[in-house]
């Protein structure tokens, strides 16, 4: 391995150091020392070899640990998978990928709450650069509670499924099947038993 290091601000400390890890005679890892502290903040990879930054690990708030990392894992040049961790507790909190390699973002996972367990979910699951589907634990025991979807591609949501004592099963579902923005059907089981025990099938919106 190779390794030149340079002092980019001219205080006489090394600041900035290139290496070639695998011997090929390609620079292939940066790091910097952005706020000359001594230690590194930002990391620069091309862990493939073909000449280009794929990875990119970064610390924030200079704490000596990275709280932020994004990658080109399938090599076409934009970044198609993030990790960071948004409030410096050591763990990440918020993941976003580009599932479909169209160089967009069209999945998010994050820890809302901070308790190491992913509780939001939201997906572009048909890559038009909408989210059309979310799903969340509002009550953090583990399992989803809450799920909306945009099913007609619209950039509204128009279905929602709820489970609204947290027993683990669906109690309440409404959607908007017209498309003209208001709920118009709902089903309800009121007294948790599993069954459905109220639907309302109207042209909305409901009144109370």
């Amino acid at each position: 391995m190779s390794d030149f290091g340079y002092d980019t601000d001219g205080d006489g400390f090394t600041d900035t150091v290139e290496s070639d890890t695998n011997g090929d005679g390609f620079i292939d890892t940066v790091s910097y020392d952005t706020d000359g502290d001594g230690y590194v903040d930002i990391v620069e990879a091309d862990t493939d070899g073909d000449g280009y930054t794929d990875t990119v690990v970064d610390d924030a708030n200079y704490d000596g640990v990275a709280d932020s990392a994004v990658a080109d894992t399938d090599g076409d040049g934009y970044a198609d998978t993030g990790v960071a961790d948004t409030n410096f507790d050591g763990y990440a909190d918020t993941v976003a990928g580009d599932t479909d390699g169209d160089g967009y973002v069209d999945t998010v996972a994050g820890d809302t709450d901070g308790d190491g367990y992913v509780d939001t979910v939201a997906g572009d699951t048909d890559g038009d650069g909408f989210v059309d589907a979310v799903a969340g634990d509002a009550d953090g025991d583990g399992y989803v509670d809450a799920v909306a979807g945009d099913t007609d591609g619209d950039g509204y949501i128009d279905t929602a499924v709820v489970d609204t004592d947290g027993d683990g099963y669906a109690d309440t579902a409404v959607a908007d099947t017209d498309g003209d923005g208001y709920a118009d059907t709902a089903v309800v089981d009121t007294d948790g038993d599993g069954y459905v025990d109220t639907a309302v099938v109207g042209e909305g919106p409901f009144q109370a």
